[in-house]
């Protein structure tokens, strides 16, 4: 059993040793990064359509996309991604499972691979276990795709919204979120929501 379970972690080690020189690129990006004004950072998202419409792959601009969200959370939630939580975004985007703890940093790590799947124009969906969690992640993580030019829809029981920064909502809790139809929502480039809203729909 013991041989077992080493072969297991060490199987898992080699397979998050491949993925380092992407984290790597991904940190020798920074420094430019931090020198573009929110325009240019904003600007990178036409530029990665672009070269997607040229014939790019997804995967050749993981390291720029990646370095691009962890510029934008930088700025405007405050939140620099560890390496790690680069590593999760990356598997994720793989459309691995990657296993994290309560408290390691779901909710930005998912922020990498939305985005980059967001590129395509056909949205990424991000499915939450209840209707709280959609709501508080799209709103939380809802400035990083705006700075990058990209919408933010919210599925609900029976509701449907849209972040919008210049919206200011009764509700103090969650002053950026309009309410918008269903398939408003469903348009925006990322969409939060829960398992059986999608389901359902």
């Amino acid at each position: 059993m013991a041989n077992l379970i080493k072969m297991i972690i060490d199987s898992n080690e080699r397979e998050v040793a491949k993925l380092r020189p992407l984290v790597v690129q991904m940190n020798g990006l920074e420094p430019r990064l931090q020198e573009y004004s929110d325009d240019q950072l904003r600007e990178s998202t036409r530029l990665f359509r672009e070269r997607l419409a040229n014939g790019e792959t997804l995967d050749s601009l993981v390291p720029e996309a990646f370095a691009a969200v962890r510029e934008a959370a930088r700025r405007h939630v405050k939140m620099r991604h560890f390496d790690v939580q680069l590593l999760g975004g990356v598997v994720l985007h793989q459309g691995r499972i990657a296993e994290m703890k309560t408290g390691e940093g779901k909710t930005l790590v998912a922020t990498c691979p939305l985005y980059v799947n967001a590129l395509t124009g056909k949205g990424a969906h991000l499915v939450t276990v209840n209707p709280y969690l959609a709501r508080r992640d799209a709103t939380w993580m809802a400035p990083i795709f705006h700075a990058l030019g990209m919408t933010v829809g919210i599925l609900q029981h029976e509701s449907a919204f849209q972040y919008d920064p210049d919206y200011e909502a009764e509700d103090a809790h969650w002053p950026h979120i309009r309410p918008v139809t269903r398939k408003e929502a469903y348009l925006c480039d990322v969409t939060y929501g829960m398992n059986s809203e999608f389901a359902f729909d």
